[in-house]
């Protein structure tokens, strides 16, 4: 393995275990469907340089399905961080098949893991909201997000790593998010000395909808701290992004985003942890 090769395998470590919870289908608005129990065994194998991965679902009223995959080396798809979040799906957005990513996030012995396709067309598909807590541990009850949960200011650091193996790139992050009178949302975005950007969004049900700018985008509000933000409806010749949040307790988050370019190409992906700024 080359040294960014073997970092990649180390990060994939992290994820070893056996994790317990569920997939739950989810509407692209929001609206619960279908929830599976579900197994997801990592286990390394031949001295940590081969991967076994177990999936076990238990749908109501169905025989329980088992998926086994071995590996012991990565896909162009995929990319660690250091704290074993990852993200897996398309490197290149097409009309013409199917476009989308998972995005895992990792925080003790929890997992969070949100997956998002858009088949053949510019609009969400499908959405999966997949919750997990390592065998042996009892889960963080968390309440489902809300708006008012996430107004503040919010300060971290984003960590961003790439598919070309260039090195890894750091910088501090600055969220306000605050509500108007009128019920809109206004957000404003720093990543380090870049300027900010603004956007301005409403809330419907439990969806934020920011439908400014030249690639509108969805937020969903999801159950356990959870959010998905996505296109509205993508715009071919637009850059967009994907992205996972979870608000671990109330003063920490971390959000985990997929970045394509103008041309539909993949190009990073980026950790956000941020703390909430108390008065």
């Amino acid at each position: 393995m080359t040294s960014a090769t073997s970092t990649q395998w180390a990060r994939l470590l992290k994820n070893q275990g056996t994790w317990v919870g569920s997939f739950t289908q989810v509407s692209p608005t929001g609206g619960i469907l279908q929830d599976t129990p579900s197994e997801v065994a990592l286990i390394p194998l031949n001295e940590g340089n081969t991967m076994r991965q177990e999936i076990r679902k238990r749908p109501s009223g169905q025989p329980p399905s088992e998926t086994v995959l071995e590996y012991s080396s990565l896909g162009r798809g995929v990319l660690f961080c250091e704290t074993g979040a990852f993200s897996q799906g398309s490197i290149q957005r097409s009309p013409v098949s199917e476009f989308g990513a998972e995005l895992g996030l990792i925080h003790g012995s929890d997992r969070l893991r949100v997956a998002q396709v858009f088949p053949r067309q510019p609009t969400l598909g499908s959405l999966t909201l997949i919750r997990e807590h390592l065998a042996g541990t009892e889960p963080t009850p968390r309440p489902a997000l809300t708006v008012d949960q996430l107004i503040g200011t919010w300060v971290g650091e984003a960590t961003t790593v790439f598919p070309d193996w260039q090195p890894q790139q750091s910088m501090a992050t600055r969220l306000e998010i605050q509500m108007g009178a009128d019920g809109t949302i206004a957000q404003t975005l720093t990543f380090g000395t870049s300027p900010a950007i603004q956007s301005q969004g409403r809330l419907v049900d439990s969806t934020l909808r920011f439908d400014q700018g030249s690639q509108p985008v969805t937020v969903l509000l999801l159950p356990s701290g959870a959010s998905a933000t996505f296109p509205t409806e993508i715009q071919s010749g637009q850059p967009l992004f994907l992205e996972a949040g979870w608000l671990i307790t109330s003063t920490l988050r971390q959000r985990l985003i997929r970045t394509y370019n103008a041309q539909g190409t993949w190009e990073s992906l980026t950790l956000v942890t941020e703390q909430k700024r108390t008065a």
